[in-house]
């Protein structure tokens, strides 16, 4: 059973930071081969890839967006994913969610992912 639980959402003015954590409740050995990725979605609009790693190696993706301002990271010993998000803007409020694929090619693709948590609110106020 693979159960993301994020943490460390909040409310920030703009440029301001804030990082978010998730954690998998994931054996090394499958932690090890996983495509971590945090998704947003905002009232309205549909859920999109915000940030993804592949555990094995640490290759990652970001959207056009956040590109020098968000940071995905990982602590594979605690089978732990970050996301350290910087200068902060309104157009990133949204909820935001942890998503882990066990396998596979690691895509900003909601729907390939099937392990979802329940998502931590990240409120960026002008």
């Amino acid at each position: 059973q693979v159960q993301p639980v994020e943490s460390g959402g909040g409310s920030v003015q703009a440029g301001g930071s804030l990082r978010l954590s998730c954690t998998t409740s994931t054996s090394r050995y499958t932690y090890s081969r996983s495509c971590m990725g945090w998704f947003r979605q905002a009232p309205g609009k549909e859920r999109e890839g915000v940030a993804i790693i592949y555990s094995a190696g640490g290759a990652t993706y970001y959207a056009d967006s956040v590109k020098g301002r968000f940071t995905i990271s990982q602590d594979a010993a605690k089978a732990t994913v970050y996301l350290q998000m910087n200068s902060l803007n309104p157009e990133d409020t949204a909820l935001y969610y942890c998503a882990v694929k066990l396998y596979g090619t690691c895509r900003p693709l909601p729907h390939e992912y099937p392990y979802w948590g329940q998502g931590t609110q990240v409120t960026v106020s002008s």
